[in-house]
């Protein structure tokens, strides 16, 4: 389990108040040989509709983050994974759910990318010119700047929610 708690947007109130469950997500931070990973836009009809994010999804009742990262991928952009590792946990607590974000880094598919539930897709480099950015992605820009040695903002807004 991931340290601290991100809170995004702090002034809302918090669906289903202190005592909520916590939502485990697996999240696939796809990068190409050339550095660039692939960010994906919030399908309407979801919170934060149209915020850029790192694509996955729910863990389903007796799936492990693997095998979740490999439906998701699976439903949401048409590829197979190949080769995926674990890299960093992160809580982040949203008005509409607390979650717990699995991030995976997958560096190896087969398979086109198609964007299956409607949404958008950019390959981008640091700094992220896409907006708004969903806070629980600025952490990972943040981990990508630091193991790169990148200086400067991460993304063109800010890099806290």
């Amino acid at each position: 389990m991931a340290s601290t708690v991100l809170t995004a947007d702090p002034q809302t109130p918090r669906a289903g108040g202190a005592d909520r469950r916590v939502v485990e997500v697996a999240v696939g931070v796809m990068v190409r040989s050339d550095g660039a990973f692939l960010l994906t836009s919030r399908p309407a009809g979801k919170p934060y509709a149209g915020y850029w994010e790192f694509p996955g999804g729910k863990l389903e009742a007796g799936e492990d983050v693997r095998a979740a990262l490999v439906r998701e991928l699976r439903e949401e952009l048409g590829v197979h994974v190949l080769s995926a590792r674990p890299w960093h946990d992160e809580m982040v607590d949203y008005p509409h759910a607390l979650v717990h974000l699995h991030f995976w880094i997958v560096n190896a598919w087969e398979g086109a990318l198609r964007m299956l539930e409607g949404q958008s897709f950019a390959w981008q480099q640091l700094p992220v010119e896409l907006e708004p950015i969903l806070p629980g992605t600025i952490p990972v820009l943040a981990w990508f700047a630091q193991e790169r040695g990148f200086q400067g903002p991460t993304n063109r807004v800010s890099d806290t929610p």
